[in-house]
């Protein structure tokens, strides 16, 4: 076994005393190990892309081309509320090798959080599960998260994710162009 100082120091990207189990949004991005792309079995067609709407600001996409273990983690986002039930998953987008996810923690009716875990412990057994489904190691082991902050913030993420697949599409085909 190697020296520690042979590892890279990671950086820790939470915001130092916040508490991540408070009520509030919270933009996600998780991203697979090598950037491999485990979640697509083929290239988008921006024409078949559409939002589903489920609920007030909460929107679903539909039209990705989904490979097996994308529809695992669908499927896994989808049952997300039913695990953690003050939380709920605004939108959401599977890139082909990352997620992005707007995640509410929601408070009691008297405004008093409920019992919720960190969004860091959701984060960890999300992708166990996941893991646990598909069998091997997929993910990097770290996330980014954003603290979201007010009505404006939140339109900003919803609307990242939302153009996040024409956005790679786009500079997908762009790239092509310039290889020709």
């Amino acid at each position: 076994m190697g020296n520690d100082s042979n590892f890279p120091i990671r950086k820790n990207t939470r915001l130092k005393n916040f508490d991540y189990s408070k009520p509030g949004a919270y933009f996600l991005t998780i991203c697979t190990k090598n950037r491999q792309n485990y979640f697509w079995n083929c290239e988008i067609n921006p024409q078949e892309i559409t939002w589903i709407s489920v609920g007030t600001n909460c929107v679903r996409p539909h039209g990705l081309p989904l490979s097996k273990i994308g529809q695992l983690v669908f499927e896994e986002l989808d049952a997300w509320h039913t695990i953690y039930e003050p939380v709920s998953i605004r939108s959401f987008v599977i890139m082909p090798d990352h997620i992005h996810l707007i995640v509410a923690i929601l408070p009691k009716d008297s405004g008093q959080p409920q019992v919720a875990p960190t969004v860091e412990r959701m984060v960890k057994q999300f992708k166990g599960m996941v893991t646990k489904r598909v069998g091997f190691p997929i993910w990097q082991n770290s996330f980014y998260d954003h603290i979201i902050r007010n009505p404006d913030d939140y339109h900003e993420c919803t609307q990242y994710i939302i153009n996040n697949p024409l956005r790679y599409y786009y500079r997908k085909l762009s790239s092509l162009e310039e290889n020709k």
